[in-house]
């Protein structure tokens, strides 16, 4: 899992009680752009109310909507680091703290106070950027086939992640030279499709968690997840074709940090629909602990030792 302590903000801070409505159960975020195409939907369903990009109600106002909201709010979005996977080349847009409150209360949350929605935002924007960027990370790791992942999940959690700096710090070097990239060949970057919430649908791992909690309680026991995402992402194969990939988040609730931010734990994956998805989670977890179990992790450090003394 990867633990998100809540970001540095200006706004108000997030009170702890309103720690879990941080992430109502589906993302209000409705994009700027034209929505994928889709069916004639009949007018009288309450699917033709619904962006198809995101299962969002599509006409979320950016304006106050009710009377007894006293504080105004920013309406400004943010926009985020992920790009659209509908072609249109542009990232996915934010909502803006208005657009969140008015979301929140056509989903029955009336009592949320209104001088919490700006840390509510920040709080939802930062944990989908970490998760985004896990999802990154997976992709990096296998979407230039299952040969080249072994290679890298070999080397464990900490080398992926030393091997990941060292070409970050190569491609900066080779740019302040004016030198080529060493890889003419741009490197496909994933793009997020589309994503769903499904807080009531508890996923099979956190459910096996939650039975173990009740069996090893010191070890497993915890709080079961608030919130499940599904997020829809796309990924090019060595063939040169492109697929749709299916990543399940679970998100948990910690114990605040010593200020008094919210910390949270987001647990990311890729859902097992095919035998494939399932060998790579095997291959990732299994890399990690071959690596350490073979004394690989100590055999490094004693290199790096050596070769810094």
């Amino acid at each position: 899992m990867h633990t998100f302590a809540s970001p540095p903000s200006s706004s108000p801070p997030l009170p702890e009680s309103l720690a879990r409505q941080a992430h109502p159960s589906s993302c209000p975020v409705k994009s700027p752009n034209q929505p994928l195409p889709s069916h004639k939907d009949d007018t009288s369903s309450p699917l033709s109310k619904l962006n198809p990009l995101n299962y969002m109600p599509s006409n979320i106002s950016n304006n106050p909507e009710h009377s007894e909201q006293t504080i105004s709010l920013p309406l400004s979005r943010d926009t985020s680091s992920i790009p659209r996977g509908d072609g249109s080349n542009t990232k996915w847009e934010y909502p803006s703290p208005q657009q969140m409150y008015n979301a929140m209360l056509r989903k029955g949350y009336t009592d949320t106070p209104v001088d919490a929605v700006e840390s509510m935002v920040a709080v939802h924007n930062f944990l989908n950027e970490g998760a985004w960027e896990e999802i990154v990370t997976w992709e990096e790791i296998f979407q230039g086939g299952l040969k080249e992942a072994w290679r890298k999940c070999s080397l464990g959690e900490e080398g992926m992640r030393m091997e990941r700096l060292r070409q970050e710090v190569q491609r900066i070097r080779r740019e302040e030279l004016g030198l080529a990239a060493a890889n003419q060949e741009d490197p496909y970057k994933p793009e997020l499709v589309r994503f769903q919430g499904r807080p009531r649908d508890m996923t099979p791992k956190a459910g096996i968690l939650q039975a173990l909690g009740y069996v090893w309680p010191t070890k497993f026991g915890s709080e079961p997840p608030f919130d499940r995402h599904d997020w829809y992402v796309t990924r090019r194969t060595p063939s040169g074709t492109t697929k749709e990939i299916r990543y399940i988040i679970d998100y948990y609730s910690a114990d605040p940090e010593p200020t008094g931010e919210p910390v949270f734990y987001l647990d990311i994956r890729p859902a097992i629909d095919t035998p494939s998805a399932a060998v790579e989670r095997m291959m990732r977890w299994g890399g990690d602990v071959w690596h350490r179990a073979s004394g690989a992790a100590i055999r490094e450090q004693q290199k790096r030792d050596g070769a810094s003394s």
